[in-house]
């Protein structure tokens, strides 16, 4: 596996590999990998070669009061998975930015609601990171969990609106023996909260099965005393939900039958 940390280089690879007509499979991460982000690799895996993860905590995107400092960071643990998966490159920059850094990327509709009511300007720092990172790689092919559906449909849109040459690929979420969701966040949560936040894929799979299900979702997650209730949402065919246990905010949908 090849390490790369300036963006130069990752870009000049890229360009090496289009002359040779590869076609690079791209799975973009923050890092604190976990099951959700093994089914990406393994998924991409399939799809193409080389296969490049990036691991970036993009400071863009969280707001002044969250949790951008702590975010879990491990990169010689992160580095064994990839290696262990087969990735060819891992791409992870110190940064993305310059310092006087003054464009962005705005999408202006699947970013409103839903989270981006809740975290104004993160939409914004997912899309133009995202879209940097598609010029340095320049893949053909890239993935996502959805798991983070509003940033999957946003990518979408953007991909199409930009008439990239990039196909998006959605994963299904993976969960643990308790139907939570993977996420990099979990381990902000102690054992007794894992197990009262598992209530959260429970009423929401149970919900997206009946009509006006959302509304019975809030009303039944609205009754556990340590959720404070973000939104309940269904959109594009999927029952979405926000809420934060005690200072963790956790997020989480499933498709609407």
């Amino acid at each position: 596996m090849i390490e790369i940390f300036s963006p130069l280089t990752m870009q000049l690879l890229a360009m090496q590999w289009k002359r040779q007509g590869k076609e690079a499979v791209f799975v973009p991460t923050m890092g604190a990998l976990h099951k959700g982000h093994i089914a990406l690799f393994k998924e991409a895996r399939q799809l193409g070669d080389p296969l490049v993860v990036s691991i970036y905590v993009n400071p863009k995107q969280f707001g002044p009061h969250e949790d951008y400092q702590i975010y879990p960071r491990n990169y010689e643990k992160d580095k064994q998975v990839c290696i262990e998966q087969g990735v060819d490159v891992l791409f992870a920059p110190s940064s993305l930015y310059h310092e006087d850094h003054s464009s962005w990327v705005i999408e202006e509709k699947i970013s409103q609601g839903r989270c981006g009511e809740f975290r104004p300007g993160h939409f914004k720092g997912v899309a133009t990171v995202l879209m940097k990172l598609f010029w340095l790689i320049q893949p053909s092919i890239a993935v996502f969990g959805w798991k983070d559906a509003q940033q999957l449909e946003l990518v979408q849109r953007m991909v199409r609106d930009f008439y990239l040459p990039i196909k998006i690929v959605g994963v299904e979420t993976v969960r643990d023996e308790d139907g939570l969701a993977y996420s990099s966040r979990n381990t902000y949560l102690s054992e007794e909260q894992k197990k009262i936040a598992s209530q959260l894929p429970r009423i929401l799979k149970e919900a997206a099965s009946m009509p006006g299900g959302e509304v019975w979702a809030r009303q039944e997650l609205e009754k556990i005393p340590c959720f404070k209730l973000d939104y309940v949402e269904k959109v594009n065919g999927r029952l979405c939900a926000a809420l934060w246990i005690d200072n963790v905010r956790l997020i989480d949908n499933f498709p609407c039958l």
